[in-house]
């Protein structure tokens, strides 16, 4: 098991590296001349060669790159061209925001979508299990930001059951208010997450109840309810472990446009900041935040699949 962990680990390591390497590149090769770009026209060639100097571009992209690498190794995420500011007190309050709203879309969208995938394993062929698995199939074919469009318009406007923003701007902003506001949001998450989740969660819990140990277990005496909350949730729900882990880029990739829609002061808001204005530090400091959540959500997940799957537990200690 330590092995395994420990060969996890040394692939997430390589993967940020590689991804720290890509987007240093792509980010430097866009065409223009961003001195030119935040200094006008009127600047001088004093003045942009001053501009390049202060932000490092005066150096050669592998000078650069290395640079960058190595504060970041100390925690350093440098300074933003557009806010003139270090990186770090631009990031860390967008992150603390996209944080509150990803923890009310993940604990909207994991219990409702394996309670829903449980209905329609325990309903096989039956009305509910087809308008979950249709239904739920279907609206994931539509991108979460229209989904969001759509919430605004009839949830929050026509009906007004939920605020059409995301964030209260003045008025009570306690923890309880905050979560009421990131509701509508975080259900254009659930809407497109929601039908996978749930057809994992049916196929794993219907081979279940189909394998040997529960019908051992109905033998036994076992109420069919028990038997399934006592054996067979434990089994059925290794492969959904997995499939919400995979949905963390996902996630990540639909917060930034359901944030956008919504107006909401978070990660994915800053990082649209960056690309328009081609701020470096700040774009490049977000996309390596970005794949440090992924790894670590899918090591975690690989942790998990590892210690609650036999057959995985007894091939790594081989």
């Amino acid at each position: 098991m330590k092995q395994f962990i420990l060969k996890r680990l040394g692939l997430s390591v390589v993967t940020v590296f590689l991804v720290a390497v890509i987007v240093f590149f792509l980010t430097h090769i866009l065409p223009g001349n961003v001195a030119r770009q935040y200094l006008g026209r009127g600047a001088t060639e004093e003045d942009l060669a001053e501009f390049r100097r202060v932000f490092g571009l005066d150096r050669s992209l592998l000078a650069q790159l290395f640079g960058w690498i190595g504060d970041l190794l100390h925690g350093d995420l440098g300074q933003s061209m557009q806010y003139r500011g270090p990186v770090s007190d631009i990031l860390l309050p967008a992150i603390g925001y996209s944080s509150k709203l990803a923890g009310v879309a993940f604990f909207l969208i994991v219990p409702i979508s394996i309670a829903g995938g449980v209905i329609a394993a325990m309903n096989r062929g039956k009305k509910i299990d087809r308008a979950i698995t249709v239904g739920g199939l279907s609206a994931a074919v539509i991108p979460e930001f229209v989904w969001a469009i759509v919430l605004v318009l009839t949830v929050g406007v026509t009906f007004h059951i939920f605020p059409v923003s995301a964030f209260p701007d003045e008025g009570d902003r306690s923890l309880l208010n905050q979560i009421w506001y990131l509701i509508l949001p975080s259900i254009s998450l659930l809407l497109v997450l929601f039908g996978y989740i749930a057809r994992i969660t049916r196929a794993g819990v219907i081979e279940a109840l189909e394998s040997d140990y529960m019908r051992t277990a109905v033998l036994k005496g076992l109420t069919r309810r028990k038997a399934v909350s006592k054996h067979v949730l434990r089994n059925a729900l290794l492969p959904t472990i997995a499939v919400i882990a995979s949905q963390v880029p996902y996630l990540i990739g639909g917060l930034i446009a359901v944030e956008i829609v919504f107006n909401y002061p978070g990660f994915g808001t800053i990082l649209k900041g960056a690309v328009d204005a081609r701020d470096y530090s700040v774009l490049q400091s977000g996309v390596i935040i970005s794949s440090l959540v992924i790894v670590i959500f899918q090591l975690i997940a690989d942790i998990l699949f590892a210690v609650l799957n036999p057959r995985i537990r007894q091939k790594v200690s081989e």
